[in-house]
């Protein structure tokens, strides 16, 4: 859906923009003379454009904890003491209002006081929103909503500067906009700490010209508040509210934010945040489920993984993800993360797979530039930096990576590794890419020479065979290892990455023996195999084998 498209019932009002971060589309009453501690409302439906609104029943309406139906009347009534937010749960068949660069406007804030002054935020929160308004209404538009669709799924553009903002334009963006999907979504580090360049990311985002929804990272908190209740308010001022849920044709999706700020570090090294869900934010996951069709697909998206191969420190995974598991045992699952900068697979409980995605900025936008003037990003892992595409048909589902950048094969990355060859950073910045890693084999050092390939998508449910020539396929197996392209890329470059940045063992690696017994001459290899989701996938490469013991 194009810009063009939104209604004009999703203007903001004077008051909704002094509340800052108001739902588009919402109504706000007279304010009542005291809080009740008590939210009251209407949702209503337009069913087109400039067409007159009716109250629209049935529609869920939460508080983050407690979620109720509307009744007959499309009101709704919920708890709401104090600070808080009330957010539209957008059922199937009906669109949100979106503002000019097409953020879904979901909630209204309510923050009496609006930001404390005296915390110091380095960017700009909450203005005060005054007393709770009598009736805080949503307004959704009636909407063509196929049961088979596609989602663009991005993670961790994470620009730490204007320029590399650039990066994520002229990469991820620009291959994103040829796509068509009904909507994207981003599940974390939308920025790299500045939040000041919010509005100039909506805008670039915002031009692919889909409703695009987006969860905050760890790289997305105001830092100097002193614990988690402020560390989001900026976020709020710009998206609204940080958990939230829609539902679009037979598919649930749930965004929490599982990044839990414990204040500016005191010692500096000292764990500031970690992967943490919540009492509140599962009994709101809870209560929620208990009102969709048990055999609907969950889609839930965290920023932090539930679980990842790179460890279970609290800043890698989510502590509390045993209960998370509890709370959605029973139900087809498909859960997104990023946060990791690599790309992987895990199936932590019966009907559940966990899909830790590739970041948009890759290895935080390091590397060589020398072809376009954009860091060539290749991930720790091995996998270039790019983004996925879901497909849902129905309740089921696939995804699909799409590199960022123009790798030439999109699926895997073949190489010939000698056990033998030190790979000294010395004797690699001597070579060029890849020179080292598909080179000639002498026929005497076939033995000990390993066929590598980086399937970058793939995971415990990908297999893969390799055959010579005309001979039979052999199997290759899965080996948790480093990738050789990226490591020797970060040694041949070390001045082009950022200091933080190192390989990392890759868990989507298949390794196999070549055949010792090859004649001299060129030979093709085929690696054939099925990725996570049973699909064929295939790529080839040419072995050369010398026969005199030295390289041609």
């Amino acid at each position: 859906m194009s810009r063009d498209s939104i209604p004009a019932s999703g203007r903001l009002t004077r008051r909704e923009t002094v509340a800052g971060a108001a739902a588009l589309g919402l109504v706000a009453g007279r304010a009542g003379a005291q809080e009740s501690g008590e939210a009251t409302g209407i949702v209503y439906a337009v069913q087109t454009t400039g067409a007159e609104r009716a109250p629209l029943p049935g529609a869920l309406v939460s508080n983050g904890r407690e979620v109720v139906r509307t009744d007959g009347q499309g009101r709704y009534r919920l708890p709401l003491a104090g600070d808080g937010a009330i957010f539209v749960i957008k059922p199937p068949g009906y669109a949100l209002p979106r503002d000019a660069d097409n953020v879904p406007r979901h909630s209204y804030i309510h923050q009496p006081g609006g930001t404390p002054a005296d915390l110091g935020l380095r960017y700009k929160g909450l203005a005060p929103t005054g007393p709770r308004p009598a009736s805080i209404d949503f307004t959704l538009t009636k909407a063509d909503e196929p049961a088979d669709f596609d989602v663009i799924l991005f993670t961790d553009p994470q620009p730490e500067s204007r320029f590399e903002l650039d990066h994520v334009r002229d990469t991820a963006v620009a291959r994103a906009m040829a796509i068509p999907a009904a909507f994207g979504l981003t599940t974390g580090d939308v920025l790299f700490d500045d939040l000041s360049l919010y509005g100039r990311s909506n805008r670039i985002v915002g031009r692919i010209g889909l409703p695009w929804y987006s969860l905050p990272g760890n790289h997305d908190l105001n830092m100097q508040a002193p614990d988690a209740r402020y560390s989001r308010e900026t976020w709020k001022r710009v998206f609204g509210a940080p958990n939230y849920a829609f539902r679009h044709g037979r598919v649930l999706f749930v965004m929490l934010d599982n990044v839990e700020w414990m204040g500016p570090p005191v010692p500096v090294g000292a764990n500031t945040y970690r992967g943490h869900i919540g009492e509140r934010t599962l009994a709101f996951l809870k209560n929620l489920l208990a009102e969709i069709p048990p055999d609907d697909l969950i889609v839930l998206a965290t920023h932090i993984p539930l679980v990842t191969d790179t460890g279970d420190d609290p800043r890698s995974a989510t502590i509390d993800r045993a209960a998370l598991l509890d709370v959605l045992a029973g139900r087809e699952v498909l859960s997104l993360a990023g946060h990791t900068h690599t790309t992987e697979h895990h199936y932590p409980a019966e009907g559940h797979h966990h899909h830790v995605m590739t970041a948009v900025s890759g290895s935080w936008w390091s590397g060589p530039d020398t072809r376009t003037g954009i860091p060539s990003a290749d991930s720790r892992d091995g996998t270039p930096n790019g983004f996925h595409v879901l497909s849902i048909r129905g309740t089921a589902y696939t995804t699909r990576y799409v590199p960022a950048q123009g790798e030439p094969d999109a699926t895997m990355r073949i190489a010939f590794e000698s056990e033998l060859r030190p790979a000294a950073p010395e004797m690699v910045r001597a070579s060029h890419p890849m020179q080292a890693l598909r080179p000639p084999v002498p026929q005497d050092a076939l033995a000990s020479t390993n066929l590598v390939v980086n399937v970058f998508d793939g995971g415990p449910r990908t297999s893969l065979t390799f055959r010579v020539g005309d001979r039979a396929p052999e199997p290759m197996t899965r080996t948790r290892r480093l990738d050789p392209f990226v490591t020797e890329l970060y040694a041949r470059y070390p001045e082009t990455k950022k200091s933080w940045v190192q390989a990392t063992p890759s868990t989507h690696i298949w390794t196999a023996r070549l055949p010792d017994d090859l004649a001299p001459g060129a030979h093709r290899v085929t690696v054939d195999g099925t990725d996570e989701y049973g699909r064929p996938i295939r790529s080839c490469a040419v072995l050369e084998v010398t026969g005199d013991g030295a390289r041609g």
